[in-house]
């Protein structure tokens, strides 16, 4: 299976563009299944995550830039749990809204190849994350699929991210700007400070923001560093919520509001 290679219009990063314009929103919601956390009707369902999903996406679909399911809460109930993720892709691009599969891969280049392939041919994200600690080589084969969008780790919002990424993020974000178009970045809502230095290094590329909500990052410092070439993720303080819908809206609305000034 060859590699699918494209210019054409329907890019990410135009999707990302049409939809953030169309709902007024640089909001994105992380679609983190724990099916223990799902409502019991649902649970009864012959696919409770779809079922889970659907009614996230329903509730959300005219307030969200971008949706961001992280592989991982699929992968742990087996082929059920993916056939469920691509199932739930195939929804969501029924409302022209991008998906950014949250996988971090990375490895040598023919493992790449394979993990790029599954993500995009097989998954049909049209973005993911990725490591960069292997180097370039490791990720060229994500960002040959020119009309995808590849965010690379470069700062995360985790207590452990000092262990190495504070000592490095810098460089990470000096290469790849110079990657291709279709290169985006990974920082930590919880770093504001460091997100504005990355911001001078990489003006032009979009950072995927995590960190905003349950671990508590600072909304307002970190629209100020980013700027409007953000995506602002938020998952467990949405999709659990009491009202779904009210809870996306206060968030995408807050967005806006330091947006404006």
């Amino acid at each position: 299976m060859k590699q699918r290679q494209t210019t054409k219009m329907t890019t990410f990063q135009a999707k990302l563009e049409q939809a953030a314009k169309k709902n007024n929103s640089l909001l994105c919601v992380g679609l983190d299944i724990d099916l223990a956390k799902v409502p019991h009707s649902l649970q009864e369902k012959d696919d409770a995550i779809l079922a889970f999903n659907t009614q996230v996406i329903e509730a959300t679909k005219d307030l969200v830039c971008a949706y961001k399911p992280n592989i991982a809460f699929y992968e742990r109930y087996g082929i059920l749990g993916l056939q469920s993720l691509i199932k739930t892709i195939e929804l969501i691009h029924k409302y022209n809204i991008p998906v950014i599969l949250d996988a971090k891969r990375s490895d040598i280049g023919n493992s790449s190849k394979a993990y790029a392939e599954a993500v995009f041919n097989v998954f049909k994200a049209d973005a993911v994350t990725v490591s960069p600690y292997m180097g370039q080589d490791s990720l060229q084969p994500f960002l040959d699929f020119e009309d995808k969008g590849v965010f690379v780790l470069c700062l995360t919002s985790n207590k452990g991210a000092n262990d190495f990424q504070t000592s490095i993020y810098k460089q990470v974000a000096e290469k790849v700007k110079g990657w291709g178009k279709n290169a985006g970045l990974v920082v930590g809502a919880t770093k504001p400070e460091q997100i504005k230095e990355v911001r001078g290094i990489a003006p032009d590329l979009y950072f995927l923001i995590p960190g905003i909500g349950t671990q508590g990052g600072d909304l307002k410092a970190t629209l100020a560093a980013s700027g409007e070439k953000s995506i602002i993720n938020a998952s467990r303080s949405i999709i659990y919520a009491d009202d779904i819908r009210g809870e996306a809206k206060k968030l995408r609305d807050e967005i806006n509001g330091y947006r404006n000034r």
